[in-house]
């Protein structure tokens, strides 16, 4: 349903809410910066009445379009870093209009998780595209999918906070992406057989990221249900 606009303080609380009470007010600058500029972006939206769901079909499609333009000669994986950078700002934008608008729904809740999936899928196929191993890039996307599983069920199952912020969470690998693919297209110019290794590191890193976190995720998940019950 449509609502009146919130302002900044109602809107972090209900982000909040949305969350895991994870109150935005409180993060650490940057990340409070980009919230904030998330929300007034929201706003603006909201205020054309720019639906959430278009703007997450947006982000969506910039996700696809990363696997066609990163194969391109010399600035391909560049082109694939822009794809990237915009479609994280629709996936900030998507759940900011929602919220500053009063529009949040449950269905919208899981139109957004799918349409992250689908992305880092996409992602991962450039970086398999531009010759990083295929085992390392499936397992990096599983291990991906398996957080986000896990938190899901647990939440299911009566954990009613996120259980832990790790290192393998979306923003992770957003910045896994972009910088990866800038990278790959920096070597490519200097060697062209030198980005297909680099965009293997920067696989691994998914990988052990997306471990490591999933690893911290089940611990603080085996807390939280041990406390509950």
């Amino acid at each position: 349903m449509v609502g009146r606009q919130l302002n900044w303080d109602q809107y972090a609380s209900a982000w909040a809410r949305l969350h895991g009470g994870f109150d935005p007010r409180s993060a650490a600058p940057p990340v409070r910066a980009w919230l904030r500029l998330a929300y007034h972006g929201g706003y603006v939206l909201g205020r054309l009445r720019v639906t959430p769901t278009a703007v997450t079909v947006v982000g969506v499609l910039l996700c696809f379009g990363v696997p066609l333009v990163a194969i391109r000669p010399q600035d391909g994986p560049f082109l694939g870093a822009l794809l990237v950078l915009l479609a994280s700002v629709a996936d900030s934008l998507d759940g900011a209009v929602a919220v500053a608008s009063n529009r949040t729904t449950r269905l919208g809740y899981v139109y957004d998780s799918v349409a992250d999936r689908l992305g880092e899928a996409a992602w991962l196929v450039a970086f398999w595209l531009l010759g990083a191993p295929g085992a390392l890039v499936a397992a990096g996307g599983a291990l991906s999918w398996l957080h986000e599983y896990v938190r899901a069920r647990a939440t299911s199952a009566g954990m009613r906070e996120i259980g832990a912020v790790t290192v393998g969470e979306r923003p992770t690998r957003v910045v896994v992406a972009l910088v990866g693919l800038l990278l790959a297209g920096l070597t490519g110019l200097i060697e062209p057989d030198l980005a297909a290794g680099t965009i293997t590191m920067a696989s691994a890193v998914w990988a052990l990221l997306a471990g490591f976190g999933l690893g911290q995720l089940l611990a603080a998940v085996r807390g939280a249900l041990i406390n509950a019950s």
